[in-house]
């Protein structure tokens, strides 16, 4: 570097400083290439972060040498111009992601001098030109020492600390007196803190740790909870390594083994991801997930793609690193015990003295949490490993870390033996159907690896994530909380929101084929053939060595095969076609099972993720249900719908009773019957006003929108004349505004009017900024229906969204004319992106055909459309060769990634519509 100096030259000048930072720009770039190569020929994350790590220690010492021997020109410094460069934080465990910040801390012996804010200055100014983020304090070693006894993030960045150039003895001087007044007898008020402060971080990125995007750094299972223990090792322990953890007989050699594995293939992901971004990316979104499994060499099996597989190994990571915590706070605990002193200490320990639980010589209550008696409990008894689950249930007990760390380490003895044992399964039986909280104990059944090891078929889905961004959580962790969602309904919690569903909870008889039924329904997740099917054959061999009788059996395999006809149903058909609910009834045939499948169905969906259930859903549910029940109970005909119609329209004229005579009985006969079956009572109402209004104001055309934060939906409803190609300017409008519709409802009147309900994902947090959004759609909807806009330039305005591209869904469509009588049903699948419902409704257009009713489900990035339709003559579609025109046509729209929008304006303008005057 010294060559760098002109001859005669001034080492402080412009020139070589220019020189300088060149060089440094390439020796760093050489060095971050190489850093991913070898990342990619040896998978080692560690190994990378150390060598980015290294690197960056290499660039400091080398600036900082030669700021101080020749920029200023001062090798030889006085005591009070000592300085230690140190690393704290993450970079000074010796560990740097490509994209991670800097921590620097220049220590001082006493205050500040000219030198060292000289060479500071110049080291920091040369980083940041190279386009590095760096943090850094400047402080003596009496600042650090009553900073850190004051502030538990500077006492954390400081327990890692590493000394990089600089002064040595200073920062031995620091570490002693570090360890001296600012760790001793603090011990367990760090802990306390950290334990806190990881709990805070879990509940901002979800409090799971099986988020299919999760956060590699900060999420639950992620570095950062690693580190947490680490930290606490250090402080507490004092150690440094993993060997130490070990010697300390905190970790088995094999519990270390799976700190580092776990460690390297989180740094692995995490310096992936920044390579691959060139930014500090750290959650893993859906477009990052195929990216980073093909980058680590991920390979598609039958049943799992590449980047399925990949994500099943990661949340089996984080799994391990739920264990590893569970583990390390068992020690903790267990340390905290002995270390209780003198006569505080044994009232304390007396206090919470353990009790035997009555009944059983192997288990204790301590604190309120199980444990165990001794640690031979489950070698001397395995079937203590699933009578431990059962007495916590039984007598309302947490877990004792060190029972359930005694479980891990005893996972071997679940084995086939174990597996047949009829009290065993008995007692597993007893978990699942407990009356209190069955999801707690079966979540730490999952967490401890015995519920995978003792059904092995739940063993396959355990981590499993579905490569979709319609499921939020993997696929154990959705059955649990389907588990759950039905727990709630016995307990009563969702009676207010769930009325109908909470009713029939109180009446079945079939409790546990329904639990079982509910754990395994998606348990083929991951299979080549259908996971209904393969579900159904699973819990017909599974059910008889739980003790289910054949009856229970087969009730559990149909109701597992048959878990999404209802919903499927539900959303996809016109629920006001007779052939609809005929076909629908017989495939349920008896009312106790219609009410079983409904309960599925509700805590199904409502453990899929946040916001994929909402009242319309429940809506149609409760529509279906109800005229199915109609049928299979011998009610079911052609005057008991209008019955029930008529009973719907006495009920939206009893709401409208102050309404003078004339206006009320407009509207009550306005709509057909539907309308009045699928609507809820509240929203006729609504849209009673609304329609009322526009009327009153002479409006042919009008919106309006309102927002729901409770659903996360917004949803704009539009009052028009009927048209063929309405609701293809309506999708149109809202793909323009950059709105995504994750639901439509298509309602013609009596008077020719038609009144379409879209429902669009939400884009803001509060209701007022979501509400000013969802005005500006409505109002474009009005201009374009109105003429005074065009397709093109409302795309030239476009807002980007979200792209979907990084999944793929193949197209299909389906001409059928066996789901109703009266018209043809047209099925469409495929994957979503802005304005394709408004390609297919105009290419519906475009072949002649008239929409009569629509029904839209959005899975995430996945579509089906379902469009019942006529000819003009309002006839269904007959000929094989028109039914091939129709699938073409339509298929057709998924091979233009653009879409196809500007196609409406070679169409007539809406004013040849009549909608406007």
């Amino acid at each position: 570097m010294a060559a760098l100096i002109p001859a005669g030259g001034d080492a402080s000048g412009s020139q070589t400083r220019n020189g300088l930072l060149a060089l440094l720009k390439r020796v760093n770039s050489e060095g971050r290439k190489a850093a991913e190569r070898l990342l990619f020929e040896d998978g080692g994350g560690l190994l990378c972060a150390a060598r980015i790590s290294h690197l960056q220690d290499e660039l400091i010492r080398a600036v900082h040498d030669f700021a101080l021997h020749h920029v200023f020109g001062s090798p030889n410094l006085s005591s009070g111009e000592r300085m230690a460069i140190c690393a704290v934080g993450g970079y000074g465990r010796g560990t740097l992601a490509p994209g991670s910040d800097i921590d620097l801390l220049f220590l001082l012996p006493y205050k500040q001098t000219a030198l060292g804010e000289q060479v500071a200055e110049y080291l920091l100014y040369l980083l940041w030109d190279l386009g590095l983020k760096v943090g850094h304090a400047t402080r003596s070693v009496e600042e650090c020492v009553r900073l850190s006894a004051e502030d538990f993030t500077i006492r954390t960045a400081l327990l890692e600390r590493r000394l990089i150039c600089g002064e040595e003895a200073l920062f031995t001087d620091l570490g002693r007196r570090f360890d001296a007044e600012v760790t001793a007898g603090t011990g367990r008020a760090f802990i306390a803190a950290k334990l806190a402060e990881r709990d805070v971080r879990h509940r901002k990125t979800g409090d799971t740790r099986y988020l299919v995007e999760p956060n590699v750094k900060e999420g639950k299972g992620g570095l950062r909870d690693l580190h947490t223990l680490f930290w606490i090792a250090k402080d507490h322990y004092r150690v440094n390594t993993r060997e130490e953890l070990v010697a300390a007989g905190i970790f088995s050699r094999r519990e270390a083994r799976l700190f580092e594995k776990a460690e390297d293939f989180l740094w692995a992901v995490r310096c992936h991801m920044h390579f691959l971004t060139g930014k500090p990316e750290e959650r893993l979104s859906f477009d990052l997930q195929r990216e980073i499994a093909s980058r680590l060499g991920y390979n598609t099996h039958p049943g799992l793609t590449d980047v399925e597989r990949f994500m099943k190994h990661y949340f089996l990571i984080a799994k391990d690193v739920g264990d590893l915590t569970g583990i390390f706070c068992a020690a903790l605990e267990e340390e905290n015990a002995k270390d209780a002193p003198g006569f505080r200490g044994f009232v304390r320990s007396f206090r919470r003295r353990t009790r035997q639980i009555p009944g059983t010589l192997a288990f204790l209550i301590d604190n309120n949490r199980i444990t165990v008696a001794n640690r031979n409990v489950f070698t001397d008894d395995p079937v203590n490993l699933l009578r431990l689950f059962k007495l916590a249930a039984a007598h309302d007990l947490e877990y004792h870390p060190d029972a359930l760390k005694l479980v891990r380490r005893s996972l071997r003895l679940v084995d086939g033996a174990l597996r047949a044992n009829p009290e065993a399964n008995s007692l597993f039986l007893d978990v699942l159907t407990d009356r209190n909280n069955p999801e707690l104990h079966l979540r730490r059944m999952n967490e401890a690896g015995v519920l995978g090891r003792f059904i092995p078929e739940f063993g396959k889905i355990v981590s499993m994530m579905q490569f979709n961004m319609y499921h939020s959580y993997t696929v154990d962790e959705h059955l649990l909380r389907t588990v759950a969602g039905m727990s709630r309904l016995e307990h009563g919690e969702l009676a207010s929101e769930l009325p109908m569903t909470s009713g029939f909870v109180e009446t079945i008889r079939d409790r546990v084929p329904l639990y079982v039924a509910l754990l395994l329904h998606d348990i083929a997740k991951g299979r080549p053939e259908d996971h209904s099917v393969a579900g159904a054959a699973i819990a017909e061999e599974l059910c008889p060595r739980l003790g289910l009788d054949e009856r229970e059996t087969e009730l559990v395999a149909w109701l597992v095969q048959e878990h999404l006809v209802l919903s499927m149903t539900a959303q996809q058909r016109d629920l006001t076609d007779r052939k609809t609910i005929r076909d629908f009834a017989e495939r349920v045939q008896t009312l106790d099972r219609l009410k079983l499948l409904t309960i599925l169905t509700v805590c199904d969906i409502r453990a899929v993720g946040p916001g994929v259930w909402n009242n319309w859903k429940g809506q149609l549910i409760r529509t279906l249900y109800a005229e199915t029940e109609l049928l299979l109970t011998g009610g079911y005909s052609e005057s008991s719908r209008r019955q029930r119609a008529d009973f719907a329209r006495r009920e939206l004229a009893e709401r409208l009773k102050d309404w003078p005579e004339e206006r009320r009985a407009a509207r009550v006969e306005q709509h057909y019957d539907n309308y009045m079956l699928t609507v809820p009572l509240d929203d006729q109402v609504r849209h009673a006003e609304f329609i009322d209004a526009a009327d009153e104001k002479g409006q042919s055309l009008a919106t309006v929108a309102r927002t729901d934060k409770f659903r996360g939906v917004t949803e704009i409803t539009v009052l028009a004349p009927d048209h063929p190609r309405l609701l293809s300017l309506i999708a149109g409008s809202c793909a323009a505004a950059g709105a995504n519709i994750a639901d439509a409802q298509i309602f013609t009147m009596t008077d020719g009017r038609a009144l379409d309900i879209v429902t669009i994902t939400r884009d803001f947090a509060e209701d007022a900024d979501e509400l000013r959004r969802a005005d500006r759609i409505a109002k474009t909807v009005e201009a374009l229906l109105g003429g005074r806009e065009a397709i093109p330039a409302l795309l030239a305005r476009r807002r980007p969204t979200r792209s979907t591209q990084s999944f793929a869904v193949a197209p299909r469509v389906e001409v059928r004319n066996d789901l109703s009588n009266r018209l043809t049903v047209v099925e469409v699948e495929g994957l979503d992106r802005p304005g394709l419902l408004a390609d297919l409704t105009g290419a519906i257009s475009d072949l002649s055909l008239d929409i009569r009713s629509a029904h839209i489900t959005t899975f995430g990035e996945k579509v089906v459309d379902v469009f019942y339709v006529t000819d003009l003559l309002g006839l269904k579609i007959i000929g094989e060769g028109r039914a091939e025109r129709i699938r073409r046509r339509l298929l057709a729209v998924f091979d233009s990634p653009e879409g196809e929008l500007s196609s409406a304006t070679a169409k007539p303008s809406p004013v040849a519509f009549g909608i406007v005057s």
